[in-house]
């Protein structure tokens, strides 16, 4: 029995559980009064037969997984294996792909002796988490069915099993936050061990080489994060606002004062587009389209070290991909201003354009702020961009036609490849993912209390 034909017990036995409290209640509201609706009877035996024993195929998974590794390494075929850990897990990975039917055959010849094992060891365990949630399904739905009766408060039931739903979903979403915060935090530290947070902090010089041998040259490591953070805030919070602030929010103004409603119902689902395109597709746009056309723009200009991978290319299509979260937003917060603030700067006199300069606008300004915050967050973030367009290079300049690198660039390539994590230089992705959580983090609350502000002025 696999976990999937579990599953399918457990689910049939949900629903006859649903059917059979239904059918209870049904006949006891035929009889008498009846506390809760047939309905809720129902779900209330859906949810006491499938919840708790999903919960339990969901735990008993991973715990499977383990038990079946160490049953294969305890045989003759499992204790033969290599010893390297490394080769001894590719080995074992292989097993269990074929075994599963994922593959046919494997690269190292160990793998096969070892799948009869992981396929015995996978069908006999498989079978005891089987049998053990279908048995708590059954023994879950007796109870549910024994508790239908006249007075029995099935709908508070059925809303306390569902209050235990929403409160755990919100429990994974907190704790998996708290995960990604603890796990960065705990490398950072060890970063922090080996590098001074001094010279991460202020340093203008990144070159995470170190030396792997005490006797190799050239590779003490530079570990200073400013022209990082620097490229981070010249492409995605200066270049690219300096072309969606303006867009996004014009854009804005024309959807919701200026354009026929015909006009805007066919021009803001083609504007919104914009956000769904992946954003290696912008990349590859601004490395061949517009990087190119930048180059040859600043040595029009006269500017020798203009570069087909700069600030300027990247910024520039990062502003265009965003422009759909400064328009939105901005466009919500306008059409929320009350008409009657707009009546009443018309009848005093006002044009439109006035009016929108001086009243809608000033009103709309929170939510059209919060909108801008979280698009420079949204901006900070991206990867694909800034690595086809503005290059690998960690330059502290304010040139934009020069190549210059971002955190979260500088984070992939760190990552990238096989990486020993007792070094400095695979370390300080940690660190650097911290502190652009923690830039994110501020920009984001302060975005919600903006937007938190103005939807209290007007709702």
């Amino acid at each position: 029995m696999t976990l999937a034909i579990a599953l399918f017990g457990v689910l049939a036995v949900a629903a006859v559980a649903g059917w059979v409290g239904y059918s209870r209640a049904a006949r006891l509201r035929t009889a008498g009064r009846l506390h809760s609706l047939p309905v809720y009877h129902g779900a209330y035996g859906v949810l006491w037969a499938a919840l708790p024993a999903l919960l339990l195929l969901a735990l008993w998974a991973p715990v499977q997984s383990n038990l079946v590794e160490q049953a294969v390494l305890a045989s003759p075929e499992g204790r033969a294996l290599p010893g390297f850990d490394m080769l001894r897990d590719t080995i074992l990975a292989e097993a269990r792909e074929i075994a599963r039917g994922e593959r046919e055959a494997g690269f190292n010849p160990e793998s096969s002796t070892v799948v009869p094992r992981f396929a015995e060891a996978e069908a006999r365990y498989s079978m005891i988490g089987g049998f053990v949630a279908i048995l708590l399904a059954l023994g879950a739905a007796a109870f549910a069915l024994r508790r239908t009766s006249p007075q029995f408060r099935a709908r508070t039931g059925v809303e306390r099993w569902l209050m235990a739903v929403l409160i755990a979903a919100s429990l994974i979403a907190i704790l998996t936050t708290l995960g990604i915060v603890l796990s960065l935090m705990f490398e950072s530290l060890r970063f922090f061990e080996l590098v001074p947070p001094g010279e991460f902090l202020f340093g203008t010089h990144w070159s995470p080489q170190t030396a792997m041998r005490a006797d190799q040259a050239g590779s003490s490591g530079a570990f200073g994060s400013v022209p990082l953070f620097w490229g981070t805030i010249f492409i995605g919070a200066i270049i690219a606002m300096i072309v969606a602030i303006p867009l996004g929010l014009m854009s804005a103004i024309y959807l919701t004062q200026y354009a026929h409603p015909q006009v805007r119902s066919w021009m803001k689902p083609l504007l919104e587009i914009l956000a769904g395109v992946p954003t290696v597709v912008y990349g590859y746009f601004a490395a061949l389209t517009v990087a190119p056309a930048v180059r040859d723009l600043g040595l029009s200009l006269g500017i020798t070290s203009a570069s087909s991978e700069s600030a300027l290319a990247a910024g520039l299509v990062m502003g265009i991909m965003i422009i759909p979260f400064i328009s939105s937003m901005s466009d919500d917060s306008i059409a929320a201003v009350p008409q009657d603030m707009r009546d009443g700067s018309l009848a005093m006199g006002a044009t439109k354009s006035e009016t929108i300069r001086r009243v809608v606008l000033p009103a709309a300004l929170p939510g059209v702020v919060g909108g801008i915050l979280l698009a420079v967050s949204r901006a900070i973030g991206e990867t694909m961009i800034v690595v086809m367009a503005a290059g690998l290079a960690a330059n502290l300049t304010a040139n934009p036609f020069a190549s210059v690198t971002t955190v979260t660039t500088q984070i992939v390539q760190l990552l990238t490849g096989d990486q020993e994590f007792e070094s400095a230089k695979t370390l300080a992705a940690f660190a650097l993912g911290l502190a652009l959580f923690l830039i994110t983090l501020v920009l984001n609350l302060i975005a919600l209390t903006v937007v938190r502000r103005y939807r209290e002025a007007y709702e």
